[in-house]
């Protein structure tokens, strides 16, 4: 057996509070967000390496491979399911089922956007839908405001419903060895809920008051949404292939395959079929678009990210601060839970969720001795990810979806501005955290 890495610092430095001083270095430079946050975390990695806190072989050991794994096989689904069409036809389907009535395409809208995101990742669909979305409410002229915001909304409370839907989901998940059934059983039940209040209150909000001439509703209604589907065989391809994968999540226990083989296998079974169809000139520029399309900043963001937290995790640092979460929550897992929730949507509103929550896992872990066992602290896991994934709707920098609605927002002459998505982000997701607050404390404590 080898023996636990000794970190052995240069200038005899003391390992806990220099690792800690590199990573809030790292978070400083992450939040000021002057320079890529790819690029501040592989540097922040190579120096707790060449200080000594840790050495080459034990940065690869900290690597959590199967999230790297399972966000890069999800992304090149995404990346050749888009090719077909499919996103914009179930964005155009959505809004004509509602026969074009304003108030009825922000709820179909939400549904869509919450359904796609739970089933591939929050990103990719806001990527997918806002466009579309955009053209729709120009055509309506209606206030773009309400309908973007609303998809921010329900694309982060979607994603929270399973393992794939949101990146701290898909750490938690490799960390803590959570399947996909273990979200779906114990998240989604209260995700559906959360869902439903927000549409209503968007609803109460903006819903009601939105009218659109019988004109420009015969212009959306007119809109060709099976046009929007450019590849028939990419499609079906895609939809057999991505059900496949899905199917193998619920399964994969069963299987015995873990969730990175699974995304990983159905991306190569999907770029296979693509791959056959198209002529040979055609071949090697398709496979190098998409993985082109794979967000490597975020990749290596997280490389970078995972061997900053374990160099901390091997100074000791987090052991300590767990023994402090058990000392100010007195053994108590409700009230464990509780802080864990708050802070975790506090925290997330303001700062980036995949650091925050790639640095709580380990605390968690070296926390579960003393509420029992690492059977008892399963409830911590859904605390983290409820409070992480929905505290980011609070501010227009609290999610990657966030930015990157706002970002095509901007690129289509709209401003969201962030005090007036405050004002309206900060009380819905403060409902959306005292029902999750409710729904752990009936469920679990």
């Amino acid at each position: 057996m080898t023996p636990p890495f000794t970190p052995r610092l240069i200038f005899g430095l003391d390992p806990m509070w220099t690792s800690a001083a590199i990573l809030a270095l790292i978070y400083t430079l992450v939040i000021a967000g002057r320079v890529n946050r790819a690029i501040v975390a592989l540097i922040g990695a190579v120096i707790v390496i060449a200080v000594g806190a840790l050495d080459q072989n034990e940065a690869i050991a900290g690597i959590n491979w199967d999230t790297i794994g399972l966000l890069t096989g999800m992304m090149i689904l995404v990346s050749i399911a888009r090719r077909s069409g499919l996103f914009q036809f179930l964005a155009i389907w959505s809004a004509q089922r509602a026969n074009a009535r304003p108030a009825g395409i922000l709820i179909m809208l939400q549904l869509t956007t919450a359904v796609l995101s739970a089933l591939l990742n929050n990103v990719s669909t806001v990527l997918l839908v806002a466009p579309v979305t955009l053209a729709i409410v120009e055509e309506l002229d209606l206030p773009a405001f309400a309908f973007l915001l609303a998809e921010i909304f329900a694309s982060n409370i979607g994603g929270t419903a399973t393992l794939i839907g949101d990146p701290p989901n898909i750490l938690i998940g490799s960390s803590a060895g959570l399947n996909f059934n273990a979200f779906l059983m114990n998240l989604t039940p209260v995700v559906v809920l959360i869902l439903a209040v927000q549409m209503l209150m968007v609803h109460a909000i903006w819903g009601r008051k939105l009218t659109a001439t019988p004109e420009s509703r015969a212009l959306v209604m007119g809109m060709n949404a099976p046009g929007m589907i450019t590849d028939r065989v990419l499609l079906w391809q895609s939809v057999v292939v991505i059900g496949a994968t899905l199917a193998a999540f619920i399964f994969g226990a069963s299987l015995r395959l873990e969730p990175a083989t699974i995304a990983l296998a159905g991306a190569a079974v999907l770029m296979l079929f693509d791959h056959w169809r198209q002529e040979r000139p055609k071949q090697a520029a398709n496979v190098h678009s998409t993985f082109a399309d794979v967000e490597w900043s975020t990749i290596f963001f997280l490389v970078g990210l995972f061997v900053l937290v374990h160099a901390v995790e091997v100074s000791g640092l987090l052991g300590l601060l767990a023994r402090r979460l058990v000392a100010l929550t007195g053994d108590n897992v409700a009230a464990a839970g509780a802080l864990i929730l708050w802070a975790s949507a506090a925290l997330s509103a303001f700062l980036d969720n995949i650091p925050f929550v790639a640095t709580m896992i380990p605390l968690i872990k070296d926390a579960a001795p003393a509420y029992g066992s690492t059977d008892h602290i399963e409830p911590l896991w859904w605390c983290l990810a409820l409070g992480a994934c929905l505290g980011g709707n609070a501010t227009l920098i609290g999610s990657a979806s966030n930015l990157t609605v706002a970002g095509i927002a901007e690129r289509n002459g709209i401003r969201l501005s962030f005090m007036r998505y405050l004002a309206y982000g900060l009380p819905l997701t403060f409902v959306s955290i005292a029902i999750c607050q409710l729904y752990v404390w009936l469920r679990y404590f």
